[in-house]
């Protein structure tokens, strides 16, 4: 399977204006979003940037962007958007959509799930982690993932997500990590269909090719990625990569 990585970024954020040119160590942070891509050495590693300002700061630090219509309704969708413009021949079956806002990601990550998805019948492939912090379990900013798994497997069968508590009884739950692996075709069918009832109910945007059918799969990583979203996130991402 040959992979391409795409990480869709917008300037729009409510909480956080500007944020993919946030300076973090010096540089801004898509530029270390790409950089920790590169550093997982499974591809090519493509920005599809919904402005001209993100295109030009990832080209100066040697990075490859392409710019998207800024009125694409999700980063599913600039995705595909930006993989028709650089990939029109169809030479990667493989497509990484790695969000914009991951400056610290481990790119051990970004190959467990290339690994995933080169190892499985799925359409779709994504990472979760058992959770460990007791406040999670109720917090519905934490996607929980339901999983199909026998004891000991590294890889599961995805039947549901949602933002309650679930499932109900004695055992772990599972924290979902928001990126994904897509075989292509798979990719060009979830940004046909529309979206769904229980995707508009959850706000979660992987719902939509669960009702449609489409096989998700769940390999079981160690570690959740520290996602900027505000001030304070940005402020510990700044610690973390100038020690």
């Amino acid at each position: 399977m040959r992979f391409i990585v795409v990480i869709p970024v917008r300037m729009a954020s409510t909480r956080l204006p500007g944020k993919p040119l946030a300076d973090i160590a010096g540089e801004p942070m898509i530029v270390h979003v790409w950089r920790r891509a590169k550093e997982a050495d499974i591809g090519r590693v493509v920005v599809a940037a919904a402005a001209d300002e993100i295109a030009a700061a990832v080209l100066a630090a040697g990075g490859e962007a392409v710019l998207t219509e800024p009125d694409l309704p999700s980063g599913s969708d600039r995705v595909y958007d930006a993989v028709q413009k650089v990939d029109p021949e169809g030479q990667y079956d493989g497509i990484i959509n790695l969000q914009g806002d991951l400056p610290t990601l481990e790119p051990g990550l970004i190959r467990d799930l290339a690994a995933g998805l080169a190892g499985s019948q799925a359409d779709i492939v994504t990472l979760a982690a058992e959770i460990t912090d007791p406040s999670e379990r109720s917090d519905p900013n934490v996607v929980k993932a339901i999983i199909a798994r026998q004891s000991g497997d590294r890889v599961g069968r995805a039947l549901y997500f949602t933002r309650t508590t679930a499932p109900y009884g004695d055992g772990p739950l599972y924290h979902h990590i928001g990126i994904y692996g897509f075989r292509r075709a798979a990719l060009e069918r979830f940004v046909e269909l529309p979206p769904s009832p229980l995707e508009k109910r959850e706000r979660l945007e992987q719902l939509r090719a669960l009702e449609a059918g489409m096989r998700i799969d769940v390999a079981f990583v160690d570690t959740v990625p520290a996602g900027v979203d505000t001030p304070a996130d940005l402020e510990r991402a700044r610690r973390a990569l100038t020690r």
